[in-house]
């Protein structure tokens, strides 16, 4: 972490002590300032105590559901959620997704790997709603023009692929499910036409990746869902 800002607050929310205490060891090794709880009610009082920036929480809670503790904690705060689980059903990963969480990750995981996501986590956290103008490698969005460029060129899309792509960049870097998409995009009645939002998400990267085949800014969460990467 740089030197000139805060350190970060992880909350770790799992009732196994040797996941949170390897969570700990990791995180505080890479410059987190790390708080536990063992179960959701603890993890709520301590997510209201700390406000911390990252929420790692398991959904196998001994007095509450993983799903029930992310509800409760939308009810007043934004933090960014990432959801630790044994559970690798789609249905679960869904569930967890559309009720607020940001991101998802299965265990066992990396190290590596959840501390590149919770770099993003992070980087949600403190990006600015109302920031204008959005940049991605080389993706770069101006919201209050409605203009989109890639590597410096402007590309035309249609209405509906600049709505799809206007809410990748107002989550970017959070796992958007198809339901969530498919109901702020279309609307209530469209939330099982995942066909629909296949054709877009087609047509839209046809015009903003290098190689549509093999994307590298709007990723496949297979069977959940989509992520606009940020780089």
């Amino acid at each position: 972490m740089s030197q000139d800002r805060p350190t970060p607050i992880v909350l770790v929310i799992d009732d196994e002590v040797q996941i949170r205490r390897l969570l700990r060891v990791s995180l505080e090794a890479n410059g987190y300032r790390v708080f536990e709880a063992a179960n959701g009610q603890t993890g709520l009082v301590e997510a209201a105590q700390r406000r911390p920036e990252v929420v790692l929480l398991d959904l196998g809670l001994p007095d509450m559901d993983g799903v029930t503790v992310l509800k409760r904690l939308r009810e007043w705060s934004q933090v960014p959620v990432v959801i630790l689980s044994v559970r690798d059903r789609e249905d679960d990963k869904v569930a967890a997704l559309d009720h607020g969480a940001d991101d998802y990750l299965t265990k066992p995981f990396g190290t590596a790997e959840l501390l590149a996501r919770l770099r993003v986590a992070l980087r949600h956290s403190q990006s600015a709603p109302d920031d204008a103008l959005f940049k991605s490698g080389p993706l770069e969005v101006d919201l209050v023009a409605r203009q989109v460029k890639v590597n410096g060129k402007p590309v035309k899309l249609t209405a509906t692929e600049y709505s799809l792509l206007q809410l990748f960049v107002r989550h970017a870097g959070k796992v958007l499910t198809h339901r969530q998409i498919l109901k702020e995009v279309w609307g209530p009645n469209y939330l099982e036409q995942t066909h629909y939002l296949r054709v877009y998400m087609t047509h839209l990267r046809e015009k903003i990746e290098a190689t549509p085949s093999q994307p590298k800014l709007l990723l496949t969460e297979s069977g959940v869902g989509y992520r606009l990467v940020l780089k």
